[in-house]
């Protein structure tokens, strides 16, 4: 079987468990594609997704069946989705959001209501924040963000900056400049979000309080 340099072949030795016996076998070439269309080495891809080298070349064989964590990280580092990883063919998409059919998401007082398409290239919510605290995680990634405030007053952390945004107002900014979002008001504030939604090798940073808090 081909390989790219530096890249080990399938161990043929390696043992077949009864957990591993006919696992998934239309996922292993599909993982094996995606890695080499993005021009990763085994090693380079199985380090990046926190697997042994040996580890990643059994799921691209079909011989281990992956655990959804593999699946997230796998998907994240190729660029794309784990339905996708699954061969799951997706709906054709409905251009309408409506209201009634979005279920709010809470998680730490942040409650999320969806105002996108699932998938698309531009992740559109529509948010309710909580008060701001000294511990609200401040945030790199690639991307740009836009928000717009609906209720209540936000503040907006950028860079060095501190912006506060009242009703009507919004800040549309380059979301590898470090970051925080919080309301200024003690009933918390409403809010219009957008961000790109961008894969990339580099994993999203967080500087100070590195509990992980949805935002």
């Amino acid at each position: 079987m081909e390989h790219l340099p530096g890249e080990p072949s399938p161990d043929p030795l390696a043992p077949d468990g009864p957990d591993e016996a006919g696992a998934l076998p239309d996922m292993a070439p599909q993982l094996r594609g995606l890695r080499r269309r993005r021009g990763l080495t085994l090693e380079v891809a199985a380090r990046r997704a926190r697997l042994s080298p040996a580890h990643l070349s059994r799921l691209e064989t079909g011989r281990r069946q992956p655990s959804l964590p593999m699946l997230l990280a796998l998907a994240r580092i190729y660029g794309t989705t784990v339905s996708a990883l699954l061969g799951e063919v997706p709906p054709e998409r409905d251009p309408v959001i409506r209201a009634d059919r979005s279920e709010p998401v809470e998680a730490d007082g942040w409650i999320y209501h969806q105002a996108g398409g699932a998938g698309r290239a531009l992740q559109a919510l529509r948010v309710h924040v909580p008060y701001a605290t000294r511990s609200d995680i401040v945030r790199v990634h690639p991307g740009e963000e836009w928000l717009h405030v609906i209720d209540g007053r936000v503040r907006l952390s950028l860079g060095g900056a501190v912006h506060v945004l009242d009703p009507g107002d919004s800040a549309h900014f380059d979301s590898l400049t470090p970051h925080r979002i919080g309301a200024a008001t003690r009933g918390g504030a409403d809010l219009l979000f957008v961000h790109t939604l961008m894969q990339s090798p580099a994993a999203e940073t967080c500087l100070g309080d590195t509990t992980a808090r949805p935002r």
